[in-house]
This record gives structure tokens, sequence and C-alpha cells, in this order.
């Protein structure tokens, strides 16, 4: 029943001509998943100075992410089966290109924050959506078909990160740094549009699959925690990292550097990771959190001697990222279950990771040191060395749900 359910639920691999359009629609939509959230951070201190914000709003604006992708993120599955996954990840990034162009023009904070909303809805849907997507068009190529998108979100979001403050200095400063990453997620729009005419779905899935049946499945809570503390570890890392470099001697253009280190390490990593055969997921899960935990214990011992080879450690660690993603697509049987799993974990996860930098920051406050705050690090890569560790098992949430079904 399960592999005739699976035949119903995936499509028939796509002919070559189709291949080229999916791929350049992974590409482009993977490219466009996180300009919304780091362009915003590259110029936070010019738009908080232009538009009269306060440190509390600032503080908002960064956190604002992790509340659209945890809320946005968990209403993906519904709207998905009552619109279509192609239709709405369409939607999704034609409001995203909407919100990135205003927010770059308006003259007031709230409509900016109201606004970002809508330039984060892209990223927020496109995370639920895409591992669904990889599993309906390419089900014999998760982990290849993974590796394109992630690492393509490994790229855009390390280019949105360096470039929108020189992309602003060829015009008026940070509202063009701010809109231009409005024409990539534009042109991601493109190659989905010859899909749109096959969204016809299964309402009949949709009554099977709720959040109340994925809380039965052990996998389910395996795959959401390993990617709730690998997330918690990467926010902090990319929040608190320069911070601790400066504060140990290193200058903020340095520390600065040393942290887009960490996003460009990912680039190939990305590209490796999801590609391994899951008979090594284990050993990779070992290998990964042993670079993570090389990482803080170098940043404990020699923070600046060894600045480098600590954050390119880190980058190599941080792989646990597109590691989570290709188990929801290879812990499920169909792209239904799969949507369904993809928003129950990353609705929680991100719920989970957005109180990372908020720990951290609050030992760092309590103690005037570094001591706690990197014992929390460490405490969090075991915690997702043991959830992946599990989540590696070559079991499916469909057949746990099937057997605690009353």
């Amino acid at each position: 029943m399960a592999q005739q359910q699976q035949f119903l639920t995936t499509d028939p691999a796509p002919q070559r001509s189709q291949a080229w359009l999916l791929l350049t629609a992974l590409v482009l939509t993977g490219l466009s998943m996180r300009t919304a959230v780091t362009s915003a951070g590259a110029v936070l201190d010019d738009l908080q100075a232009d538009l009269h914000a306060g440190s509390g709003i600032a503080g908002l604006i960064t956190t604002l992410p992790v509340i659209c992708f945890a809320a946005l993120g968990a209403l993906t599955p519904r709207l998905s089966h009552r619109f279509g996954a192609h239709r709405l990840l369409v939607a999704s990034l034609l409001l995203m290109t909407v919100g990135m162009v205003l927010r770059a023009v308006v003259g007031s904070i709230w409509p900016f924050l109201l606004l970002s909303v809508l330039a984060l809805s892209g990223g927020a849907i496109s995370n639920v959506l895409m591992p669904s997507l990889v599993k309906r068009h390419f089900p014999d190529h998760i982990g290849r078909m993974t590796a394109v998108y992630t690492t393509a979100l490994a790229i855009g979001l390390t280019a949105s990160a360096g470039l929108t403050v020189p992309i602003g200095r060829l015009g008026d400063g940070w509202r063009l740094g701010l809109g231009s990453w409005a024409l990539l997620s534009a042109m991601a729009v493109l190659p989905w549009l010859p899909l749109l005419r096959r969204d016809r779905p299964d309402r009949s899935v949709e009554r099977g699959l709720s959040a109340r049946g994925l809380v039965r499945s052990r996998t389910a809570w395996a795959v959401t925690i390993f990617f709730a503390f690998q997330s918690l570890q990467a926010y902090i890392s990319f929040g608190w990292f320069a911070k601790f470099l400066h504060a140990h001697g290193l200058s903020t253009s340095t520390a600065g550097w040393l942290v887009a280190l960490v996003a460009a390490v990912s680039i190939p990593v990305s590209m490796i990771v999801p590609s391994i055969s899951p008979r090594r997921h284990r050993l990779l899960i070992v290998v990964l959190s042993a670079c993570t935990l090389g990482s803080y214990i170098g940043l404990a011992v020699a923070p600046v001697g060894g600045a480098w080879v600590w954050m390119a450690l880190n980058g190599v660690g941080g792989g646990t990222f597109p590691m989570s993603l290709t188990m929801i697509g290879l812990r499920t049987r169909t792209a239904e279950t799969t949507a369904a799993l993809s928003a129950f974990v990353q609705s929680i996860g991100y719920t989970i990771a957005g109180t990372g930098p908020l720990l951290f920051g609050v030992l760092y406050g309590v103690t005037a040191g570094w001591a706690l705050p990197l014992a929390l690090l460490t405490v969090a890569m075991a915690i997702t060395l043991v959830a992946g560790w599990i989540a590696a098992r070559p079991t499916c949430v469909d057949d746990e749900l099937a057997e605690s079904a009353p």
C-alpha cells in the first residue's frame, strides 16, 4: 500500500527538457530563500538611523525571520493542499518580490516591518515546500537535488550579506542595496510557471495528515530536534561570533570576515553532504559534530591564534543543516507526508532555534564571560549529535504513523 501511495503522490521521472527547467527553478529559488534576511542585516545600522528606529526595533528586525519561518511554515501544508504547491510557491515568491521592493522605499519603520513580513514569506514557504517538491519531482535523487538548492541557498546567503552594501554605494545607499535582491526572486518565479497547470492536489491525503499524527512519530521528533539544535547553533554563530572575536582583540572588520568564512565554507559542504549515501549518515553526523566541537574548544582555548581554523571547522560542522533537510525527504514515502513533516520540523525547529541568541546573550550578560555561553553551544552540539543519530535510522514516518494508528 505504501508503495502504491508513493506512486500516486510523486511525479514520473521528468524528461530531459523539464528536468533542466526544474533544476533552474531549484537553483533560482534557493538563491532567493535567504536574501530578504541577510540583506537587511548587512545594512541594519543605516536603515535604523534613516528610519529612526531604536535598538528594540532593530532587535525585532533580526528576530522577525524566525517568527515568520515558524508561523508561515506551520500554515504551508494546508495552503499547499488548498491551492497547489507550485501555485503557492509562485505566489510567495511574488509577494517576496513586492515586499522587498516596497520596504526599500518606505519612510518609517512600521511599514518597513509589515512589508518585511511579505519579503520573508517567500523564504518561509520555500523552506517547507522545497523538500516536498524535490520528493515529488526527483524521488530517486533526493540527496543530489537537495544539494542543488541548499548550495544555492548558501551562495545567496553569502552574496546578499557581502554585496548589499557595495550595491548600495552605486546609488542611494541601503535602499538600492536592499531592493536590488527583488530581481532575483522575480526571476525565480519564471521556471515554475509551466508547472502551475499540473497543480491538482489530492485533498483526500490532506485529511490523513496532521500535526497530531506526527507527534506520535519518534522519527519526526528526532528530525525536528536535530534540525532545531543545529539551527540554534547557526543563529548563535552568525549573531554572536563577530562580537566574541572582537572582544578578544580582533578588529571588527577581521571579525566580520571570519564570520563570513563560516558561510563561505558552507557552500562546498552543502554540495557534498546531501549526496553522501544514507548508509553513512551516522558516521557523517559524528564527523560533522567532531568538527563543530573542535571549533568550540578552539574558541575557548585560543580564540585569536587559531580563529581562521575554528571558523572553517564551524562551517564544515554546519553541514548538519543540508543533512537535516535531506532527512526530511528520506524519512517519508510520499510528497504529502514530506510537506507535513517539513512544516512540523521547521515550525517547531525555528521556534527553538530563535531562543539560542537570546540565551547566549543572557548567559554572557549574567556572567560577563564566555565560558557558559560556549558551554551552551557544546550542549546544543551534543543534543544535535544524539538526535541526528536517532533520525538516521532507516525508518519512515509514514510507517510509524500506520503502526500507531488506533
